[in-house]
């Protein structure tokens, strides 16, 4: 398997699956979320979250990709950061609900923004660190998945999803 930082706009990523940093309620928003929503196809996408109405925090549930390079968008509803007691279970369940429906759908490629690290206030080094460490742990002793992209919108960010990554795969978290 081969896991990426990619500097850009998730919702050109050519990966089969993308996440989606959502709301409970599955609703457009800001950020990561309404960038999706609009590349997507406001509407068609809108309805289709919707009909599936409610997602609890920790949590995702997948939809058809429309007019995305994507084959399929993984809604992954985070928390609001109040504290890593709390908060960190959650955002690693988001993760961990995205990779069990990627698996699901057998999804050979999916890439991931930090979910929870912007308008829900989730430290971005702390929510880089649990997505990655999720992430290499669910797949540590499969191969499910061909590709993996984390990615980043701003460039500053870059170095430092990339520094997490190379420490975290030295920290041998893959045995």
């Amino acid at each position: 398997m081969k896991i990426e930082v990619v500097n850009g706009d998730i919702t050109l990523s050519k990966c089969e699956a993308i996440v989606n940093a959502a709301n409970a309620h599955l609703q457009a928003g800001s950020g990561v979320c309404g960038a999706i929503f609009d590349a997507a196809g406001y509407d068609k996408l809108q309805d289709e979250c919707n009909n599936i109405g409610y997602c609890k925090t920790g949590s995702a549930a997948i939809t058809r990709g429309y007019n995305l390079l994507a084959k399929y968008v993984i809604h992954a509803v985070g928390p609001i950061y109040l504290n890593d007691e709390i908060s960190e279970p959650l955002l690693r369940g988001a993760y961990l609900s995205s990779l069990d429906l990627a698996k699901k759908y057998e999804i050979k490629s999916i890439a991931f923004p930090a979910i929870s690290t912007g308008v829900y206030g989730y430290p971005l080094q702390k929510g880089i660190k649990v997505m990655i460490e999720t992430i290499l742990s669910y797949t540590k002793n499969n191969d499910i998945f061909d590709k993996i992209c984390l990615y980043c919108y701003k460039s500053e960010q870059y170095s430092l999803f990339k520094k997490i990554l190379e420490e975290s795969l030295k920290e041998n978290i893959w045995e």
